[in-house]
Order: structure tokens, then sequence, then C-alpha cells
């Protein structure tokens, strides 16, 4: 559709069945769950293993078509362990698998279909065994693209861009962009520049979250429950 048909009082019933699904199916699966977390279509969201911690502010945004799936393989001699920090956003589609840890430090954003991995999951040799997990270090404000691949034993520094598709199987520094397979650094970001992070967006989360409302109310308010019904079972041209 080209637009929300939902009236308002219909999204904010959904709204209110999503954020019930996450207290009472979701966060018990979790070791801890921030305030203010936002889950679209949390039933969407697989949860395997723990400990799997995530922050305040912290968006999942998942689809029937794409879920998102956090695992946590705790393998001898390692205790896995899987954090995601404050205000981190994470698409449709993306896989993360900690046997060993997986750290996202805050501010964080990670594109569609990204997959995140400690392991490899078989040894060379040994294929029956999980290998050797090395842990996986996302630093503040990291930008993951579509599709890409973080693998085991990675630092991602500060601010740094991993472009789309990229595989990355080494340290990528602070403050720059890389891509491709495996990922290399192309180009430094600018000092100069001022970087704005989601913290900042979070900054008044009380009127954050009256200004969406607001915004919301605005943007259905012409929408009328009939419209909506007609639109679902008869739509036309242009809805």
């Amino acid at each position: 559709m080209r637009k929300d048909h939902r009236p308002y009082a219909v999204k904010r019933a959904i709204i209110k069945i999503e954020q019930f699904y996450v207290r009472h199916f979701l966060e018990p699966q979790l070791a801890a769950l921030g305030p203010s977390a936002t889950m679209m279509r949390p039933w969407c969201i697989e949860v395997c293993g723990s400990p799997i911690e995530i922050g305040r502010n912290v968006t999942l945004m998942a689809t029937s078509d794409q879920k998102i799936r956090l695992s946590v393989w705790p393998t001898h001699p390692f205790s896995g362990k899987l954090v995601i920090k404050d205000n981190v956003i994470i698409s449709p589609g993306v896989r993360i698998s900690a046997a060993a840890c997986i750290i996202i430090d805050s501010n964080c954003m990670i594109a569609n279909g990204v997959y995140i991995t400690d392991s490899d999951w078989h040894g060379i040799y040994d294929r029956v065994s999980l290998g050797q997990p090395k842990p996986v270090h996302l630093e503040q404000n990291v930008w993951i693209g579509d599709s890409a691949i973080v693998c085991k034993g990675v630092l991602i520094g500060e601010n740094s861009i991993i472009g789309a598709g990229a595989v990355v199987v080494s340290n990528i520094p602070a403050n720059c962009v890389a891509a491709g397979n495996p990922a290399k650094v192309l180009k430094h970001l600018d000092p100069k520049e001022k970087l704005t992070t989601r913290a900042q967006f979070f900054e008044n989360p009380d009127k954050l979250a009256k200004d969406v409302l607001n915004l919301e109310r605005s943007l259905l308010a012409d929408n009328t429950l009939l419209k909506w019904l007609r639109v679902l079972f008869f739509p036309r041209r242009g809805d």
C-alpha cells in the first residue's frame, strides 16, 4: 500500500499487543532488557540460548519473511554471551550467533540481512565440533551495511562503516569506511565533520515519545475503520 490506512486507534492497539508479547513471551528469554525497547513484529524475533542482554532504547525491526535470530551456543571452555547495548537498531533478517562472546556497543546500526558470528561452527578436520570461537566486538556508532558478514575474532573500531555485502575477516580501525571481500579500508572519515549518533536522537525520550504520538495521530487522522477494511479486502489503484 502507498500509505498506512489504519485508524489511529487500531495502530495504537497493535503496538499495545506487541508490547504485551515482548513483556510476556520475549523478555523472559533474555538475561536483561533495558527500558524503552521497540520490538516491531516481536513474534518474528527468535531467541535461542543465554545469556542475551539488550540495553535501553534498542530497536529490533523484524518481518514475517525476514526474522531476526539471536543465538548463544555456550561451548567449553567458552561461556557464550551476546550483549547489545543502548540505542542499537537491528533491521529485518539479521542473524547474530555467539559461541564465545559478541558485544555490540551503543548506537550501532545493523542493516538488513547482516550475519555476525564468532565461530566457524565446524573444525577444518573435526567437522562435528564448533571449531575455535573468537570474540567479536563492534565499538560505538558502527554501521554495518546490508547483507554484510562479520566473522569471528573481529573488532570494528568506533564510528566505522562496513559497506553492503562486505565480508569482514580482520580488524577494522576506527573512523573509516571498509568494503569488499575480504573487507579493506577504502577511506577515512573527516575528523572535522560533526557526527550525529542515535544517542542524540534519544536524548529526551519523553519528548520523543510524545512527538511520535502526535505525528502518528496527525498522519492517521483521516483514516476510518470502514476505509481500512475496504482497503484490506478490496484494494483499488492508488491505495
